[in-house]
């Protein structure tokens, strides 16, 4: 049995989609240091013209620039923080794949929670209301009622 999943599984493999990376040759850094830094911080940038891609899934010359850039400012000596600031301050936080959650990020980042729970406070209450029994008939409500039948 196990062997029969390990063949299916072996055979399925090239179906399952990978990443393609579009960093050229030209663009790797011989410091393997240097590049596995590029590399781990431009899979936390976006590409401005793709939408939800990084900059090393991108094949547009504007993610190519931006890995260059990277990488350029690596090279000069620049932290890893310093290296995606300059990008950023470049281009915009819009390059940021998980944006810092503070100024007006942070509005962004509680209301999804805020509305959730307001909507979960509401549903609760419409519920609650909805689940009160109502209470029995006085005698002069039933009187009335039976008065009413009757015509």
């Amino acid at each position: 049995m196990r062997l029969i999943l390990f063949v299916l599984m072996m055979l399925a493999a090239p179906l399952v989609p990978a990443p393609a990376l579009a960093v050229e040759p030209d663009e790797v850094l011989d410091d393997p240091a240097l590049e596995a830094r590029a590399r781990e911080l431009s899979a936390g940038l976006r590409c401005v013209v793709c939408r939800n891609e990084s900059i090393d899934e991108s094949n547009a010359d504007l993610a190519r620039d931006m890995r260059i850039i990277l990488r350029e400012r690596l090279v000069a000596g620049d932290s890893d923080d310093e290296a995606v600031q300059y990008l950023v301050d470049r281009y915009g936080e819009y390059v940021l794949l998980n944006p810092q959650p503070d100024g007006v990020n942070l509005v962004l980042w509680v209301s999804g929670p805020v509305l959730l729970l307001l909507g979960l406070g509401i549903a609760a209450t419409t519920l609650r209301r909805r689940a009160r029994p109502e209470p029995p008939l006085s005698d002069a409500e039933k009187e009335r009622l039976r008065d009413l039948m009757k015509h």
